[in-house]
């Protein structure tokens, strides 16, 4: 049909423009009724973000509650690039970058990353340096709470505690070893971002609010570990050595130090050399040499195969099966008491008055002291140290082996066997937590270690007594102590070395030495174990020379600071000689 008439086209288009509105008017009425709650909903997540809430990492304290490692609040620093005009990023990147100690090209990157309303540009930014930012005033630079990991005593327990990484996680010692109790668990918040990209936090219960992590309390003792590292630092450096350890016990094996040289500010981990950030006291072994005659000795005596009075003619030199051993200085044939081989080192006299223990016994006490198993210290990397079976002993192995040659152990192994002696022949295992911090501060004191005996009383008793010869009578004369009875071992031991060259080509084989003493005070009522190791010194090797004078120090420093009063009994004369 035509539309001719004037007034029927009007009427028609009248119909198409009302139907037109219709259809406008349904859609603005399901806008903003029926679909109103989804479309604000997509609106606003657009603006939204979900920010991460960092649980504050637990505290690390000494025996005393001196913090060794401790949280501070820090900040986050952040960009949002589509805040920022392109041509004003090179200049806030450079005072960014100023501001903050970053790269200026790295801070340019970020505030030039495409397709992104949010580029961190800086992790744990401290308080200060968050505030000079912000009063740059920049539009699209903002800030997030976070946290930061500070180590007030600095490089004091360093490689005992470790360090936090850059993300948080703990990276060595302490730190990694409790990570996750220490850590805590994190939580989030969702914010809005306004118009300038400031965030604003949201209501409505949009939090999941962080739990923060446990502290733990340590056995250290932050006076003692900070002279026992200014001791081995100085030592490992006046006899140029590789390194060294100082570890200060109780006889129940409490640890009071565990230092070691060199070390590293946790504070500038990332500045160190990467060799320092070990834990030698744990993680490197040594053979003990004359120190580890000690276990020797303790089993003679328990299996009553010896006394300390029993005469021995003692060479200088003796042939077993197809090698020859021979004492570390030259002297005629002596004859000594077993007291005397002891005082005086003899590798000779210990080979001789050893010949009555079996292979089976002299492996058995030796593991009973803790050799070639971990501590159970509970600190990463520990070595186990190396002791072979009897059964894969050759013919000569079991004399160097009852001397302390070819087997190795770790510092803490060995001072632990003196701990033992110290304690009445009672073997404890060693520990470094006192005990936690609950979230409200509240402490929780570590369970009881596990203990065993490993020699009888009586035989810690006597072995306690021709140690005190070796001090007085014998060759440790520079561990005596002013009005303090000591008990103690030198050692002088030939060093394996891995990587020496051979003439044949191969690697492997002995190079330099290790000097080490190891003992404790007071002789009559032991408080203290000190044991001192010094790796491949340069500059005088004999653990009498380059050990003890060191172990005499930090044992008066360790006595003084616990209030351990002077020893109020002489020390027994023993006959060394059986002329």
């Amino acid at each position: 049909m035509r539309l001719t008439d004037p007034m029927k086209r009007l009427n028609v288009s009248l119909l198409i423009v009302a139907f037109v509105l219709s259809l406008f008017t349904g859609r603005l009425v399901q806008i903003q009724g029926v679909k109103s709650e989804e479309y604000a909903a997509r609106a606003l997540a657009q603006r939204m973000d979900e920010i991460g809430l960092l649980a504050e990492r637990g505290t690390i304290t000494d025996v005393n509650g001196a913090p060794l490692a401790m949280t501070q609040d820090a900040f986050g620093i952040f960009a949002d690039p589509t805040q920022i005009k392109p041509s004003r990023r090179e200049e806030i990147a450079g005072r960014l970058a100023d501001a903050l100690g970053l790269d200026p090209g790295k801070v340019l990157a970020g505030l030039s990353a495409p397709d992104t309303q949010y580029v961190e540009l800086a992790h744990r930014v401290p308080a200060q340096r968050a505030e000079l930012v912000a009063s740059l005033g920049f539009r699209g630079i903002g800030a997030v709470p976070q946290s930061r990991r500070v180590y007030p005593a600095d490089a004091v327990a360093s490689n005992l505690i470790g360090f936090v990484n850059a993300d948080g996680v703990g990276g060595e010692g302490l730190e990694f070893q409790y990570d996750k109790l220490l850590r805590g668990t994190d939580g989030w918040q969702r914010v809005e971002r306004g118009g300038g990209g400031q965030r604003i936090p949201m209501g409505g219960g949009r939090i999941k609010k962080p739990v923060a992590g446990q502290g733990l309390r340590l056995t250290i003792d932050q006076d003692v570990q900070w002279k026992a590292e200014d001791l081995i630092a100085a030592a490992v450096e006046d006899h140029a050595a590789d390194w060294g350890t100082a570890v200060v016990m109780t006889p129940g094996q409490r640890l009071l130090a565990m230092a070691s040289a060199p070390t590293y500010d946790p504070n500038h981990y990332a500045e160190a050399d990467p060799a320092a950030l070990a834990n030698p006291v744990v993680q490197a072994p040594f053979e003990p040499g004359s120190t580890g005659k000690i276990v020797t000795a303790a089993a003679l005596l328990d299996k009553g195969l010896v006394t300390p009075e029993q005469p021995f003619t003692v060479p200088y030199r003796i042939r077993r099966a197809d090698r020859e051993f021979h004492d570390s200085e030259f002297h005629g044939t002596e004859r000594l008491t077993f007291a005397g081989i002891i005082a005086r080192s003899s590798n000779v006299g210990t080979i001789l008055a050893g010949e009555p223990l079996s292979d089976k016994d002299l492996h058995g006490y030796l593991r009973a002291f803790g050799f070639a198993e971990p501590t159970g210290v509970n600190l990463p990397g520990e070595t186990a140290g190396r002791l072979k079976e009897p059964q894969d002993w050759n013919g000569t192995d079991r004399y160097p082996i009852s001397f302390g040659q070819a087997i190795s152990v770790s510092s803490l192994q060995m001072a632990g066997v003196y701990a033992t002696i110290a304690n009445g022949g009672v073997r404890v295992t060693p520990s470094v937590i006192a005990g936690t911090y609950d979230s409200r501060g509240g402490f929780v004191p570590a369970a009881a270690p596990a203990s065993r005996r490993v020699v009888a009383p009586d035989t810690a008793r006597r072995l306690t007594t021709m140690m005190e010869a070796v001090v007085n009578q014998g060759t440790a004369k520079a561990a005596r102590l002013g009005g303090y009875r000591v008990a103690g071992k030198t050692g002088t031991a030939n060093r394996y070395d891995p990587e020496k060259k051979n003439k044949d080509g191969t690697r492997g084989g002995y190079a330099g030495y290790t000097g080490m003493f190891a003992g404790f005070a007071p002789a009559d009522d032991p408080k203290v174990v000190v044991q001192i190791v010094l790796q491949n010194p340069r500059k005088g090797y004999y653990g009498g020379t380059v050990a003890a004078p060191v172990f005499r120090e930090l044992l008066n420093f360790s006595l003084r600071t616990l209030k351990v009063p002077p020893t109020g009994t002489p020390a027994p004369i023993m006959k060394l000689t059986a002329d």
